[in-house]
Parts: C-alpha cells; sequence; structure tokens
C-alpha cells in the first residue's frame, strides 16, 4: 500500500464508483482496489463483453439494429474476472478480451446493447452475487443507484465533456490513426444523453454519493482526493 494511506482503517466494504465516460473510472477504481487491497469489478467492460459478443456472433449490425432472436443467446454468456500474471482481466466464455472491447465500435453499439432489460438483470444479478463478499471495488453508472443501493461508500466521477473527449482520443488513437477528435466528442455526448435517458437504469447520481470534479485533476490527483474521501467515510462506519 502506498505510505500515503497508512491511515485507512481496513473493513471491508462495498465501494461504488459511477459517473460519466471517459472521466476514468476504471483507472481510478483500479488504483482504490490496490491501495485498499479490495477486487476490481469494472462493470462496464462486463457489458463491453456482452457487445463484443453481440457483434461476433452477428447478433447487432452495423446499423445498431438487434436479432429478435437475441434472446436465444443470452445465457451462453459467461463473464468472470480472473488474474493473468499479476493483471485482473475481463473474460468472456474463457476468452481473455480486455483488448477487444475498447475499440470505437463497441463504444458506438454499447449503449444500444446495454438499454436491453434482460442483458442489464443478467449482469446486475453477476455483479450482486460478486458483492456478497464484500471489499470490492465497482465502477459503472448504476451502481450506486441499482447494483449496490446500499453501499457504504459511493463516489461519482465527472469531468467537462470537451476534456473527457480529449482523454479517450488519446486512447483511441494509438489504435487507430483514421479517428477523429470530433468524433469522439459526438460519441461521448451521445453516451451520456442515451445512458442517462434510457428506460433501464439510467445514469444517476445517488443521492448520497461524493462528487469528485476530476477535470483539472492528473491520475494521481484524483486518486489523492478520492482516498481522502474514503479515508474519512471509512473511519465513520
Amino acid at each position: 500500500m502506498n505510505g500515503f494511506f497508512f491511515a485507512i482503517i481496513m473493513k471491508k466494504v462495498i465501494i461504488a464508483l459511477d459517473g460519466n465516460s471517459a472521466c476514468g473510472k476504471s483507472t481510478l477504481a483500479k488504483e482504490i482496489a490496490k491501495e485498499l487491497n479490495y477486487t476490481y469489478i469494472d462493470s462496464g467492460a462486463m457489458y463491453r463483453a456482452v457487445t463484443y459478443y453481440f457483434i461476433k456472433e452477428n447478433i447487432i449490425d452495423k446499423n445498431n439494429i438487434i436479432k429478435d432472436n437475441w434472446l436465444d443467446y443470452i445465457n451462453n454468456i459467461n463473464i468472470t474476472f480472473k488474474k493473468n500474471k499479476g493483471q485482473q482481466l475481463i473474460y468472456l466464455n474463457n476468452e481473455i478480451v480486455e483488448d477487444k472491447i475498447r475499440s470505437i465500435e463497441i463504444s458506438k453499439r454499447v449503449s444500444y446493447v446495454s438499454k436491453l432489460k434482460l442483458v442489464r438483470e443478467k449482469l446486475v444479478s453477476i455483479q450482486q452475487d460478486i458483492g456478497k463478499s464484500k471489499a470490492i471495488v465497482m465502477d459503472g453508472r448504476d451502481i450506486g443507484t441499482v447494483v449496490f443501493p446500499n453501499a457504504e461508500i459511493k463516489l461519482w466521477l465527472t469531468a467537462n465533456v470537451n476534456e473527457r473527449a480529449e482523454r479517450r482520443y488519446s486512447e483511441f488513437v494509438e489504435n487507430d490513426s483514421k479517428i477523429t477528435y470530433q468524433e469522439v466528442l459526438n460519441n461521448l455526448k451521445t453516451r451520456d444523453f442515451e445512458d442517462e435517458n434510457r428506460k433501464e437504469s439510467p445514469s444517476k447520481k445517488a443521492i448520497d454519493a461524493i462528487i469528485i470534479d476530476n477535470s483539472y485533476l492528473s491520475k494521481n490527483g484524483t486518486l489523492i482526493e478520492a482516498m481522502k474521501i474514503i479515508n474519512k467515510e471509512l473511519s465513520n462506519i
């Protein structure tokens, strides 16, 4: 553990980390889990994995139209998290898909897949089962409101959309030199609208969630701010 956080009281709780796309939720959640020796669960990656499966099996087309028989496939999906060479990775039907689910293609289609009621119910059930042992950090968009409404600590991470687009563009451009900043920005605006307005489990800040705006914070600065909050909350439990 980082010596900066030596005062943390080690207790087993659930930390729900929600917020907008490209705020660095996954990065922050991983670092928090590392500091507390907790298990990190990337709920967004789970929806991306299902989207990857839908594309692979031709269940969703290029126009984001989902085939009527998609229910025939839902029970064939098995998602787990395992450590591989010291790194926690997501597996889809025993295949490592960590890198395959981070493309712009997945980003453009994940909102259409994640709004399906039975997809959400299946993944929420998996997430809640994982959370029974506590000592986890889970990030997403409805963790503090739907998956773990009774989580002991809830954080909401946000940043202005232009800053988020810059961050996401930097990630994508390494693997896709043809992608433009405007395309990434438009995708984020679309994702925000769809996440906030979907019928099933819309993205919404829990009333008791503590806001962290990291528009102008570095990754380490965001971690320090989050750990200060967590340390304070843990001391009151």
